[in-house]
């Protein structure tokens, strides 16, 4: 299979307060509506969906997890205790106003 595109999606009760808290933790507005590019074709996206917000799961993989969490700190989105994974990677977990979870890893060797 092959895929030219990936798009993810995070379900919010209160659209206006998580569309604000995303654009702090991308530190930029949505590039169109309520999509953040994150990579050259890879997008999030939150839809209001109170049925389903607070059981999103997004991982972002960073090359310097101190540098990412020390910038979200900056921005007012507090992380969790960067921790290690297994033999190589570390993983600091943010959750955003509904409880989703986004957890920031960094992989030995990755980049």
């Amino acid at each position: 299979m092959e895929i030219d595109v990936l798009f993810t999606g995070v379900a919010v009760r209160d659209f206006d307060a998580a569309q604000g808290w995303y654009e702090r933790f991308f530190g930029r507005t949505a590039e169109e509506e309520e999509m953040w590019r994150l990579m050259d074709r890879g997008w999030l996206y939150i839809v209001r969906d109170a049925d389903r917000a607070g059981n999103s799961i997004v991982a972002l993989a960073v090359p310097d997890i101190e540098a990412a969490t020390s910038v979200l700190d900056s921005r007012g989105i507090a992380c969790g205790p960067i921790l290690r994974e297994g033999d190589a990677g570390r993983k600091a977990v943010v959750h955003d106003p509904d409880g989703n979870t986004i957890a920031i890893i960094e992989v030995a060797g990755d980049g």
